[in-house]
């Protein structure tokens, strides 16, 4: 496996000025080490929920002038994307490691999803640790703790809310992100996903009916 943690050198890719330069540190930083994690752990999320998931490293291919903030491998159902579908993440913004479930505002059944989480709210927030963090935009670094009254506006807002999002799981800060090792980094991981699964499986279940 062509991975042993993330570096110095990978946070600051993201200092780079201009979008060619910054996107060709990437690639040859930050993409391998996302490619190794890619096929790394595919078989064993598509273990843990029950379906063919495929990695997908992100391209940035649409950008024309401003440089990626962030970037991340995903997992989801399908080899084509994972944009309409609920997925994991593993990526890196400049002051952070993110684990993620995430289902972004493109998921057609995202309201649906939206509202089967504020119907089991107070199951949520017995299954989900409580040190994991909450957001509803991937394109912003920020994410934050949520008791149940922050869980309950967080679904609203993604079932009133176009460009709501859900998303969550574990930052990890670059300074702590630098001090781990990769047995450290597959086993942070692998317990992080464990744990999101019900997430998963609660939009696995509304996105079948």
């Amino acid at each position: 496996m062509d991975f042993n943690g993330f570096k110095e050198a990978d946070f600051k890719v993201f200092q780079i000025d201009g979008l060619e330069p910054r996107m060709e540190a990437l690639k040859s930083t930050i993409r391998p080490k996302l490619e190794a994690l890619g096929f790394h752990f595919a078989p064993t999320l598509s273990t843990l929920v029950g379906d063919e998931l495929f990695h997908h490293v992100a391209k940035h291919a649409r950008r024309t002038i401003n440089p990626p903030k962030d970037t991340w491998v995903a997992f989801a159902n399908s080899k084509r994307g994972y944009k309409q579908l609920p997925h994991f993440q593993i990526g890196l913004w400049e002051t952070h490691v993110f684990i993620w479930f995430a289902m972004i505002y493109e998921a057609p059944n995202k309201k649906e999803f939206g509202q089967k989480l504020k119907q089991k709210v107070e199951e949520i927030q017995d299954i989900i640790p409580t040190h994991f963090v909450w957001s509803d935009d991937h394109t912003k670094p920020e994410a934050k703790s949520l008791d149940q009254e922050g869980l309950v506006t967080l679904f609203d807002r993604v079932i009133n809310v176009k460009k709501a999002e859900v998303l969550c799981g574990l930052n990890i800060p670059k300074a702590e992100a630098i001090d781990m090792g990769e047995k450290e980094w597959i086993n942070l991981i692998d317990d992080t996903f464990k744990k999101l699964i019900p997430l998963y499986e609660i939009a696995k279940l509304n996105s079948n009916k």
